[in-house]
């Protein structure tokens, strides 16, 4: 019996077999911004521990509480991108108004090159008014929260990076 874990068999060719996921929620981000939804759009690059582009990375975004909202589309309140050659990427998504204030604006999880088991995280916006009572950025270090919000560089736009290692790594969660 075999000890690889279907984890461990993500490459080397996600880019193209997983493309069905990715034109899916391209299509859902264009149909959003024909829409009346408000959209907000989280841009960024992830980074190995040598601070280099990963270029091969797939980045998916999961935000339960827009699937009522996106209920006309394909994969409601799912996103998967891929990094590109400078391991940048870019989400479009549902700006919707939680009940409780401080919820992340999405759950990530990364798939990348290097990686045996893929990693889970989450993308907080800084302007949240509910960002210092988030029970989730509680659950992590002071000092490394600062890693799981994205910040605002013009209305509806936020820059927010992935580093995979290094002092600047990414708070990443594990999920029982």
């Amino acid at each position: 019996m075999s000890n690889i874990t279907t984890s461990q068999t993500i490459g080397p060719f996600s880019h193209e077999a997983w493309q069905w996921a990715v034109d899916a929620t391209a299509a859902t981000a264009v149909a959003l911004l024909e829409t009346t939804v408000t959209t907000v759009t989280i841009s960024g690059a992830i980074y190995d521990g040598d601070g280099q582009p990963i270029n091969d990375a797939q980045i998916e975004a999961w935000q339960p509480a827009a699937a009522d909202a996106e209920a006309a589309q394909v994969l409601p309140g799912f996103r998967r991108v891929p990094s590109d050659d400078a391991g940048r990427f870019s989400l479009c998504l549902s700006q919707i108004e939680l009940p409780t204030m401080g919820m992340p604006a999405t759950f990530i999880t990364v798939f990348a090159r290097g990686l045996v088991k893929h990693q889970f995280t989450a993308i907080f916006l800084d302007d949240d008014s509910g960002l210092a009572q988030s029970a989730i950025l509680q659950q992590v270090p002071e000092n490394r929260r600062p890693t799981l919000v994205a910040r605002k560089t013009a209305p509806g736009t936020y820059h927010w990076d992935i580093w995979m290692q290094t002092d600047k790594e990414t708070a990443f969660f594990d999920y029982v």
